[in-house]
């Protein structure tokens, strides 16, 4: 269920009486200025050290990387409600010499190191991506949600998929006639197949790595009540915020490049009334239809 409020409150700096808090500028100094216990869902997607345009000039060695990663997600931490959630998305990172290294199983220490506790590890998968000549193409990345106790926001009902068989019933015991599922759905699991942003994409900006809308959608409806705080401090283009603001949560994110900023005011607003292109979150991924030539199967698979 949406909740459109016609105009968000934006602030460029923490209001708890903002609807929206997008901040231009370093996510260590936008993190310091959230109160202690505020956030009840951090949910990122940090640089993977590649060279991408809004990443540093100069790559970090590994190491670096790793230390600046556990600056943030300490600082995170700090903020993040005693009953709530981060969910930190990453792939892999790629060095000169190809050799890959994922920077969930590199980061997972960290997170330990600071008391939070892995409730999933989500492989998000998806289509379509680069094509590797000497490797496998890379076609998902991992999600690790960990939360800071064991009391924690967990809401399934608004996530649930549609079961494989939706009217399946018990045929025989107590239970005989009645529908053997949930009818409101089954739980999604930890393999979630969602599109990602491409040039085709309904919600496609001049970021080159955007998180498409639904990812997030899910992780606020289940990890979070209406009027909760949503952070995010690489909000990018500004899905996060957009996506709280969409189900009646607050939205708050830190980003350097200024054209960034300026996007996620926009969509923020977009969001706030309604507006908001995005991609459904119950549509299939692919539907063929009659006359698709993937609906025309050879004659040689029909014998």
């Amino acid at each position: 269920m949406l909740f459109p409020i016609d105009t968000a409150t934006i602030s460029d700096h923490f209001d708890e009486n903002a609807d929206a808090v997008l901040y231009h500028g370093d996510r260590l100094d936008f993190l310091r200025t959230l109160p202690a216990n505020s956030q009840k869902l951090i949910v990122t997607s940090p640089p993977y050290n590649i060279g991408k345009s809004y990443e540093k000039r100069r790559k970090l060695t590994l190491d670096d990387y790793l230390d600046e990663q556990r600056e943030t997600i300490t600082a995170c931490v700090a903020a993040l409600h005693d009953e709530g959630s981060i969910c930190w998305e990453v792939g892999n990172h790629i060095n000169g010499g190809q050799e890959v290294y994922p920077l969930d199983i590199l980061l997972y220490p960290i997170f330990k190191s600071l008391g939070l506790q892995l409730r999933n590890r989500i492989v998000w998968h998806f289509e379509h991506g680069l094509h590797c000549s000497r490797r496998f193409s890379g076609r998902y990345e991992t999600i690790l949600w960990f939360t800071k106790s064991d009391r924690y926001t967990f809401n399934l009902d608004p996530v649930r998929v549609p079961q494989k068989y939706p009217g399946k019933k018990h045929y025989k015991g107590p239970k005989i006639g009645q529908y053997s599922s949930n009818p409101l759905g089954k739980n999604p699991g930890d393999l979630w197949i969602i599109p990602n942003v491409k040039h085709n994409h309904p919600e496609k900006t001049i970021h080159p790595c955007q998180f498409p809308v639904e990812l997030v959608e899910r992780l606020v409806l289940a990890l979070t009540n209406p009027g909760d705080w949503v952070c995010d401090p690489y909000m990018g283009v500004g899905t996060t915020p957009a996506a709280a603001i969409r189900h009646g949560r607050k939205g708050a994110g830190s980003e350097i490049m200024p054209e960034y900023v300026q996007i996620a005011r926009e969509r923020v607003e977009q969001a706030s009334q309604g507006l908001l292109r995005t991609r459904p979150m119950d549509r299939p991924v692919y539907e063929p239809s009659a006359t698709s030539k993937l609906a025309q199967r050879p004659t040689l698979w029909t014998v």
